[in-house]
């Protein structure tokens, strides 16, 4: 009875709360009869990062996506490779932030390295005019300063002597040829002038500064005979110096004359001189595919000396600035091999993929050329988690149809050929010394173990090229292979990096073919550290089963990576 009674009242209870619920929840109205359904958001429970328009299973673990509220952006985001949604709960976990495209200057500073050297435009030589003897120098050793005018030698000259004494009994018209025929030997006016003063038993003239400065090279000494346009002093006037540094390919669009540079050296710790660019060769070599930019500064005498030495090694900094150009913030930009990426934020959960053809880097934003427009709102952070969701939404969402028409991916050969064997080995033993080059922060090293990378790249592009390798990858390789010498760790880490990337997106497919050469595949995680503007994660080859020894840090972070196993 009493159980009867217990079951009665549940039952009642049930009943009642079935009613107050349809009461205060009443039911979703049917959709009008040809109406489109409401659309959905399906994702996964344990992945919410994994969405899609449609009912299926995650792409990470293949649970059923469960529907969920979206907005009509969203919604309609999610039926395309190239756009995404987001719910509000994924936005905040990814902190998605976004800011607009803007006009305004492209600021960077460049930084680089160099010489003081004298202004060659000011370098001067003394030279005999006549054959004579030296009887005595006034000027003795390298480093005496000088000033216009003043007597550096006393020269006998058979010559000059007859010349002089000539043009003291001359008059007229005949004195004018004779004073004409001492300016050839070599007589400034004024010394000429006073050739009415001087002694009837002075057997020497003086031989004049031609300019104010300082004696850099001195090639005679007393009582040393000397032949006509024979040298004997060289002078240089460092009243100004010349910075001089080297300017690469992507620096020159930056630069022009007039351009301000500060420049410091360790000789004089503290200080700094302010110069501008005068000029800017426009030939650049070969080797270094970088020319050489000329920064002239004032070198006055303080405290009876002056501060800038000729050969020092300088710093300089260049404050580069570029007239108001439409740019997004570095952050924003995805350069996935030979594109430049960024994503739209529509609004309301929604992400655009676009493809943008990019300008000059400043310091802190992209230059951007076409793809974008000012005003649009692009995204600065989280944009890599959702690149990554893009570019699962586009694997996901192929439908099977064409994935069973697509033709079956290439897979690697069974057996490599002897050649291919060959080229391959040969590329490795050069790609790993040039790593372990940089891991050492050896550049002289790299710059030793480098050439070879053209013609053993070159070997194995051609041998690679009838197999099933993919042939964007065989390209992006051969057009990273030449290295001629870099002048600092930077550019080398920079151009090894594309060399690197590319050379492991060909080799890697391959390391489970037959007579695939032993060799080590390390990935270092965080690469954009080391080389800002870079994806964050880079792979290399080492081999003979070293410790990893990471060359886009070196000592700073040696250790810094993981293996990746075939």
């Amino acid at each position: 009875m009493k159980t009867f009674l217990a079951l009665l009242v549940t039952a009642l209870l049930a009943a009642a709360a079935t009613w107050l619920t349809m009461r205060k929840f009443p039911p979703s109205p049917a959709p009008a009869a040809g109406s489109a359904p409401e659309p959905r958001l399906y994702q996964c429970g344990m992945h919410p990062k994994v969405s899609s328009g449609s009912p299926g299973r995650c792409t990470l673990c293949g649970m059923e996506l469960t529907a969920a509220a979206a907005s009509d952006k969203a919604v309609n985001a999610a039926g395309t490779g190239d756009l995404v949604a987001l719910t509000q709960s994924q936005i905040q976990v990814l902190q998605v932030q976004s800011v607009e495209a803007r006009i305004e200057p492209l600021g960077r500073t460049l930084r680089v390295a160099g010489v003081l050297a004298e202004n060659a435009s000011r370098h001067r030589l003394l030279a005999a005019y006549s054959e004579g003897r030296i009887d005595k120098l006034h000027v003795n050793g390298i480093g005496a300063e000088v000033t216009e005018g003043q007597p550096v030698a006393e020269f006998y000259s058979a010559t000059l002597l007859k010349a002089e004494r000539e043009y003291i009994q001359l008059t007229g018209e005949l004195r004018k040829y004779s004073e004409l025929r001492l300016r050839q030997l070599g007589l400034p006016p004024a010394q000429i002038e006073a050739l009415a003063q001087k002694s009837p038993d002075a057997l020497t003239s003086q031989l004049l500064s031609p300019c104010t400065g300082t004696v850099v090279a001195q090639a005679v000494y007393e009582g040393q005979y000397v032949s006509a346009g024979e040298r004997l002093f060289e002078l240089a006037d460092f009243s100004t110096m010349w910075f001089v540094f080297r300017a690469y390919e992507q620096d020159l669009p930056w630069l022009r004359t007039g351009q301000s540079v500060r420049v410091a050296t360790p000789a004089l710790p503290g200080k700094t001189f302010t110069g501008k660019i005068t000029f800017i060769n426009s030939v650049l070599e070969d080797a270094t595919r970088s020319t050489s930019v000329r920064v002239e500064l004032p070198n006055p005498p303080v405290n009876g000396r002056r501060e800038l030495l000729s050969r020092l090694s300088a710093d300089g900094v260049v404050e580069l600035e570029a007239p108001s150009v439409l740019s997004v913030p570095r952050s924003a930009v995805l350069e996935t091999g030979p594109e430049a990426v960024v994503y739209i934020d529509h609004g309301d959960g929604a992400y655009e993929r676009r493809i943008l053809q990019t300008g000059r880097r400043g310091d802190c934003a992209h230059e951007i050329l076409s793809g974008l427009k000012e005003g649009e709102r692009v995204v600065t952070n989280g944009n890599l988690l959702i690149d990554g969701q893009a570019e699962m939404n586009r694997a996901f969402m192929t439908p099977p149809a064409a994935v069973a028409a697509a033709p079956a991916a290439a897979a690697p050969p069974a057996a490599l050929s002897d050649g291919q064997q060959r080229a391959i080995g040969d590329f490795v033993k050069v790609a790993d010394a040039m790593a372990a080059a940089l891991a050492a922060d050896d550049l002289a090293a790299f710059n030793t173990a480098s050439p070879p990378a053209t013609k053993t790249t070159e070997s194995m592009v051609q041998q690679l090229r009838p197999a099933a390798a993919d042939a964007m990858a065989l390209d992006a390789l051969d057009a990273a292979r030449d290295f001629h010498g870099f002048a600092d760790m930077q550019g080398a880490r920079v151009a090894f990096h594309k060399f690197t990337v590319a050379a492991t997106a060909v080799l890697e497919p391959l390391r489970k073919a037959g007579g695939m050469p032993e060799f080590q595949v390390y990935e270092c995680p965080m690469v954009n550290q080391a080389i800002p503007g870079v994806p964050k994660r880079a792979h290399w080859i080492q081999t003979g089963g070293r410790d990893l020894k990471n060359p886009f840090f070196g000592k700073e972070m040696l250790n810094c990576g993981e293996e990746i196993k075939p």
